[in-house]
């Protein structure tokens, strides 16, 4: 299945998106989209033939729990809406505690490493094959950033990914960006990593900016394509005629000639490494050494995996000691930038936030999010955040008001009424709860 060139379709570029020349493909955050009411670009887009691929966030593949049903059914109504030829997810874990650990459910807000063990992997192979059975197109699992390591882990990046599509026989969606970063935190050889990979069960390849900082790479999806991510492309490009290649950027948007140039030297890479292939110049697969498979029950594995990720997330987001064998100043960079993912989500989401709280909405949101984990999504965190700053009685008597009125319009079940007598009495108790 060929895709071309493509480009992640976001709101704030959907107009450029469209006028762009040569873009044969889009990708969507599949939460992002309502199969009933999608996006006018999307649907002007699909009706002159761009392939339209929906990515999820929010499934946690790499979780010690079995993925969720309503979620993979929403992934799968994203799919026949779109008429995708493929959906794709991320070999990740966004979630801990509950059952498996007997403690109160965690989010990350974002997307953390899996652990390279055989647990892990045995895990992950069932969690991918269940989704396999639930969506109606093939599936695709992408590589991720990562800015901490786990201790004890038993294979390299390339050999999990190898062992992943053998025995699942899942499409890989490789992120060269994501290699990049890896070689930077983890000093990781992506060059060693694209050796490993079963380079025919490539699906697409995604190439993203980002930014170091104090050593670290921050995989921001914000920032230009560096060319050390340009060459980790052509290296790709030059073992294997990569299906569909794909410009991700997700804030902080340029002009559209800026994201056109981008594009153009995304292609060049491509051809570079075309080029080199056709001379012969491909650098030699290499053949790892195959884990043993784990004794032992599935289920034990889950209860294993459960607790190592429930102590890692813990520790995250919820000020739980850093569990042994970690990088504390790593898991220090990790807690935070997960804090600021969820400020800037929960503005997006919430975008009335910001406007009532000024200035001070993310020194606000930050010093909330210290001591309150995420436990059921972004829009409860943003409701859950409000409810924070009214109990501390906010000085400005106006945004108190404000943020109190856009609290109470949204934390009932029902929206606003249209009946006279419900909006007066709604109204009488808005006036009472502001002496």
């Amino acid at each position: 299945m060929e895709l071309g060139t493509g480009i992640g379709w976001r709101p704030e570029i959907a107009e450029a998106v469209e006028r762009m020349p040569g873009i044969d493909w889009v990708e969507v955050v599949a939460e992002n989209v309502c199969p009933g009411h999608l996006p006018e670009s999307l649907t002007r887009l699909r009706e002159r033939g761009v392939t339209v691929v929906p990515h999820g966030v929010s499934l946690g593949l790499g979780g010690a729990e079995r993925p969720d049903e309503g979620r993979l059914a929403a992934l799968a109504e994203r799919a026949e809406t779109l008429r995708s030829p493929l959906v794709t997810e991320h070999i990740a874990f966004v979630r801990a505690g509950g059952a498996l650990t007997a403690s109160s459910p965690i989010e990350a807000g974002h997307l953390l490493p899996v652990p390279r063990t055989r647990d892990a992997l045995d895990v992950l192979c069932e969690n991918v094959r269940v989704a396999q059975d639930a969506l109606p197109v093939p599936l695709a699992v992408e590589n991720i950033a990562a800015l901490i390591s786990w201790p004890g882990e038993e294979m390299t990046e390339g050999q999990f990914l190898y062992e992943l599509a053998d025995r699942t026989g899942v499409r890989l969606l490789i992120d060269v960006a994501n290699l990049h970063t890896n070689h930077v935190n983890r000093g990781e050889d992506p060059a060693k990593a694209l050796a490993e990979l079963p380079l025919e069960a490539i699906a697409y390849v995604h190439v993203a900016g980002g930014f170091e900082r104090d050593g670290v790479w921050h995989d921001s999806h914000a920032h230009p394509v560096p060319r050390p991510v340009l060459d980790v492309l052509t290296d790709l490009a030059s073992r294997v005629s990569p299906p569909g290649v794909l410009l991700e950027r997700d804030e902080n948007f340029p002009e559209a000639e800026e994201m056109e140039r981008e594009l153009g030297a995304i292609r060049r890479a491509v051809e570079e490494g075309a080029e080199r292939r056709d001379a012969g110049a491909v650098a030699a697969a290499v053949v790892g050494v195959r884990p043993e498979p784990r004794q032992g029950s599935l289920g034990a594995a889950r209860e294993r995996l459960a607790l190592a990720q429930t102590a890692v997330l813990s520790a995250l987001v919820a000020q739980a000691p850093v569990p042994e064998g970690f990088d504390r100043v790593r898991m220090g960079v990790q807690a935070r930038a997960l804090a600021a993912k969820r400020a800037d989500v929960v503005a997006k989401v919430a975008p009335e936030l910001p406007v009532i709280l000024g200035d001070g909405y993310r020194s606000a949101f930050l010093a909330y999010a210290r001591t309150r984990p995420m436990t059921d999504g972004y829009r409860r965190d943003a409701l859950d955040f409000a409810e924070h700053v009214l109990a501390g009685r906010p000085e400005d008597a106006s945004a108190r008001r404000e943020l109190l009125e856009w609290w109470l319009e949204r934390s009932g079940s029902k929206p606003r009424s249209r009946r006279p007598a419900v909006r007066l009495a709604r109204a009488t108790r808005r006036v009472l709860l502001r002496r």
